[in-house]
């Protein structure tokens, strides 16, 4: 009589993957830099619409700071860099920082 031997199926053991930690990006207010500018730089950089853009400029206007987007580290850092340089390009102080969410 042949013997039987039981193979038990192995159970692949998936690491966790943690989700990359979200940053905000973060338009602060200056005293010079045209609102029509940054509206402009919101549109372009950040693909929002008229509307989107000028109730973020105002919300920065009025209370010194608003994020305008969350993205990925990377691509939250790309994008404020290229925002604040375009407005360096024309000679204004406009501003975009990133930080964590929390």
């Amino acid at each position: 009589m042949a013997q039987t031997t039981i193979v038990k199926p192995r159970t692949a053991v998936k690491p966790k993957v943690e989700r990359p930690r979200l940053h905000k990006v973060i338009l602060i207010n200056d005293d010079y830099t045209p609102r029509e500018f940054v509206v402009m730089v919101l549109k372009a950089e950040f693909r929002m619409t008229e509307d989107e853009a000028y109730k973020v400029m105002i919300t920065a206007h009025r209370r010194g700071v608003c994020v305008v987007a969350v993205y990925t580290r990377d691509v939250a850092e790309t994008k404020a860099t290229r925002a604040t340089d375009l407005g360096r390009s024309k000679g204004y102080p406009l501003m975009f920082t990133t930080e964590p969410e929390e």
